[in-house]
């Protein structure tokens, strides 16, 4: 009995060790488990499921038939591309070197004829597979391939060196195909070149033409095999050739290597892979350096563990109790896919290559590349700034050597050259912002110069840099004018979308007024400040939209001066004439720097109010808060014309539910808010529009933590109801900021009824940079009911706009 009881006891402390020490391992947070990388993979989401580091130089993900990469519902898998841009909307991004697993016999008159080089076209041999048991976390990724007799596919990443390990079912030969000549579908691939070196390692480039049009540029690659491969060959125009080691094509031309393995007694073979943009010794140092551990390759299941260590760590710098499942998983994933660019440029040893195509050194630092500024301006890159100080001070830095090398700052830098997508001046409010969030410290008088140089001035005709190209127009009649037959140096350039073009202008100089203001170029400063105002000058009070009865809107000029009128002599506010993605209806909202002069402009703050609520289409979102948004808004991720309505699924007027707060109705942006969330989903359709490098998540980050920076440059975060009960937000340097709404319920519409900092009343409805980043206790107070008279509603509760005049002008100011 004695016996039989010690074995109970011991038995009992077993199973009591079991419940224990899984609960001390869970104790530390495991958020990239949280994150679905499939949410915004749907409906031009344009998001990619593979995996990545933070802000990781290569991306290992599925390539399918969308020219993203891959989208959801794609019927097969063609490779596994290593290089790929989160969220961007235009074509020719990505993919580089196509890597599949497969089964058959290579050779003469098999399923992979080496007679006939069509049959290693990835459109041909790709994969289908089966989203069943597929699972996409933050930093690890894995798919069943259901072709072939069935191969696992996994895939994890971390800064510079990433790993793919594919598992066959089939016995006997599995060969690995390593395509160069083909990535993902519309990135044409312009010349490339693999060679097999030994029994393990596959290396080579391959320079690609990218994005909507844009210039070549070369990435160099290399990957190294767990174990030796039996056999081997390449494939080019002509076919395939068994135990070729070179192989050399040009543009459009088929390209590759085959590797077969033994796969008696191990079924698995992984491969470790590095890419760089400097050199074929960047990709080799690169894969030394992540890829390897004293001499050895690291095993997939080591690097897993590291990239998703990263990501914990990562991702833990923002903290939320309360909420669904599901609404972890949405806030988790947004915060992931906003934490992914810009990506690292420069290799291990702080190689990059310069826009002037010379290879520099960053020294102690890390370069970015890929930034699309008309976008991440807008959220993203204050989200950088409040999370990652340090990241955020390299990135800056980064755009100055853009300056410095390539002569001119960026709009929409991809790897190593400007592209010239898109219009207006993003990179003014993105550098103003990182200097009034400290990321500029020391390099403030440079970031200046380059910012007055691109704010006066034009880059030189034999210069690849567009800048502002509608300056010389705009600096001497206040406006850009519409022309859609001035030349462009890419794709898009100001004057063809003059009417947007004006506003982005003059919200940029306002941005920098405040810099130069406070930087002691006072001169400068009142030169700004006043070209701030110049969205007045294409305020065309006598057009009116009869439908939704308001006059007064935006309206495009020509060279002359003269308001622009289409062929049928009937200009309209819902018109695509001059406005770059978007309508005047949606345009007219972007002057948040003169909420005055906007409030004059549309007849006072009743009229302003009514405004938004037809835009908004308020009462619809009260009566159907579940449904009217999907309803009533602008649906398709690409309908940006004939429309009046808010547009959640691009940029131009994500700020716009915050107006409402600004003319001192909180309460009505708290139900925009509340109907713009569910938008977002733990869903592959869950993103609204592109996210386009982390903008939308971010955008809905701050939407979901309570407080959104709407004006450029003045560092104010304008506060709203949080959909957490408590978010804890890392500042750095040990410092955090603790928002606490205990009455929180995502799935209720809410409003604020009083604020507290730090324990004292908080009437303003926003808060601004250096309180917040002292940190502590931001306490909200939610309520059911709308305080039409309380919180946020007087006078004294509203930020003053920083380009509003004392007497309202609708003149332009130039020079």
């Amino acid at each position: 009995m004695k016996r039989e009881k010690t074995l109970t006891m011991l038995g009992s402390l077993c199973m009591l060790l079991a419940l224990v020490v899984p609960a001390i391992e869970a104790a530390p947070l495991r958020l990239a488990a949280e994150v679905n990388t499939f949410i915004g993979s749907k409906d031009d989401g344009n998001t990619f499921p593979g995996a990545s580091a933070p802000f990781g130089q290569i991306q290992v993900s599925p390539i399918g038939s969308h020219y993203s990469g891959w989208r959801y519902d794609d019927p097969q898998i063609r490779g596994f591309g290593h290089s790929f841009v989160s969220g961007a909307g235009c074509w020719e991004q990505g993919g580089q070197v196509s890597v599949l697993p497969v089964t058959g016999r290579i050779g003469p008159g098999g399923e992979f004829d080496t007679a006939d080089a069509k049959t290693f076209d990835h459109k041909r041999y790709g994969s289908r597979y089966r989203h069943d048991g597929e699972n996409g976390q933050a930093g690890y990724y894995k798919v069943r391939l259901t072709d072939y007799g069935g191969i696992d596919a996994e895939t994890t990443a971390l800064t510079r060196a990433a790993a793919e390990r594919y598992t066959f079912s089939s016995r006997g030969e599995g060969h690995v195909l390593v395509n160069v000549g083909q990535a993902n579908e519309r990135h044409a691939v312009t010349g490339s070149l693999i060679n097999v070196v030994g029994d393990r390692v596959v290396e080579g480039k391959l320079v690609t033409k990218s994005f909507c049009g844009g210039h070549q540029y070369t990435t160099w690659f290399r990957l190294e095999f767990d174990r030796p491969f039996k056999a081997f060959g390449t494939w080019g125009e002509a076919g395939g050739v068994a135990n070729a080691r070179h192989s050399m094509e040009g543009e459009g031309k088929p390209n590759g290597a085959w590797l077969t393995f033994d796969l008696e007694g191990n079924p698995s073979v992984t491969a470790i892979s590095a890419i760089s943009h400097v050199d074929a010794e960047g990709a080799r140092n690169n894969l030394r350096s992540e890829g390897m551990q004293g001499g050895r390759l690291l095993g997939f299941d080591a690097m897993r563990g590291r990239a998703q260590s990263a990501w914990d760590k990562e991702l833990a710098s923002v903290r939320v109790q309360g909420g669904s499942a599901d609404d972890r998983a949405v806030f988790y994933t947004a915060l992931y896919h906003a934490l992914l660019q810009p990506l690292t440029g420069s290799d291990a040893d702080g190689r990059y290559r310069g826009y002037d195509d010379r290879i520099h050194r960053a020294e102690g630092w890390t370069y970015y590349e890929y930034f699309s500024l008309w976008d991440t301006y807008r959220s993203q890159n204050q989200l950088v700034a409040l999370l990652r100080p340090q990241r955020a001070a390299d990135i800056g830095r980064s755009l100055l050597a853009i300056r410095e090398q390539g002569g001119w700052l960026p709009r929409w830098g991809y790897a190593s050259f400007e592209t010239n997508i898109m219009t207006g001046d993003p990179v003014t409010p993105f550098l103003v912002d990182l200097w009034r969030f400290g990321a500029m410290k020391g390099r403030e008088a440079d970031a200046y110069a380059a910012l007055r140089e691109n704010a006066f001035g034009v880059p030189p005709l034999n210069s690849r840099h567009a800048g502002r190209s509608g300056n010389p127009h705009y600096l001497q009649h206040g406006f850009v004018q519409y022309d859609r037959a001035f030349p462009s140096k890419g794709m898009d350039v100001d004057p063809h979308h003059g009417g947007s073009a004006t506003l982005e202008y003059a919200l940029a100089d306002c941005s920098l007024s405040l810099m130069a203001d406070a930087l002691g170029h006072g001169d400068d400063a009142a030169v700004l400040k006043r070209r701030g105002r110049n969205w007045r000058t294409l305020w065309d009070a006598d057009i009116r939209d009869e439908e939704a009865g308001f006059s007064g809107f935006p309206r495009p000029r020509t060279e002359d001066g003269q308001w622009y009128t289409p062929a049928d002599g009937r200009y309209g506010p819902r018109s695509h004439h001059g406005f770059h993605e978007g309508t005047a209806w949606q345009y007219q909202w972007l002057a948040q720097q003169d909420v005055t002069g906007l409030v004059e402009a549309m007849h006072g703050r009743e009229q302003a109010g009514r405004r938004l609520d037809t835009f908004f289409a308020y009462d619809a979102l009260l009566a159907d808060p579940a449904g009217a948004a999907r309803k009533e808004w602008v649906v398709g991720p690409y309908s940006y014309y004939n429309q009046f309505r808010y547009n959640p699924n691009n940029e131009p007027d994500l700020h716009a539910p915050w107006m409402y707060t600004l003319i001192g109705q909180p309460w009505k942006t708290a139900t925009v808010l509340h109907a713009a969330q569910r938008l977002f989903t733990n869903a592959p359709n869950g993103v609204t529009g592109n996210d386009d490098l982390g903008t939308m998540s971010a955008w809905y980050l701050f939407s979901a933590m309570g407080l959104y920076p709407v004006v450029p440059g003045t560092g104010q975060f304008v506060l709203h109801p949080p959909r957490f009960a408590r978010i804890d937000i890392d500042l750095g340097q040990g410092r955090t900021l603790r928002i606490d709404a205990p009455q929180a319920d995502g799935d209720k519409l809410q409003y604020i009824g009083n604020v507290s900092l730090r324990g004292r009343a908080h009437p303003s409805v926003w808060l601004d940079w250096e309180s917040l980043q002292q940190g502590g206790r931001l306490h909200v107070e939610l309520t059911g009911t709308p305080p039409q008279q309380g919180w946020g509603t007087r006078p004294d509760d509203l930020p003053a706009s920083p380009c509003a005049a004392d007497a309202a002008s609708l003149y332009g100011e130039g020079r």
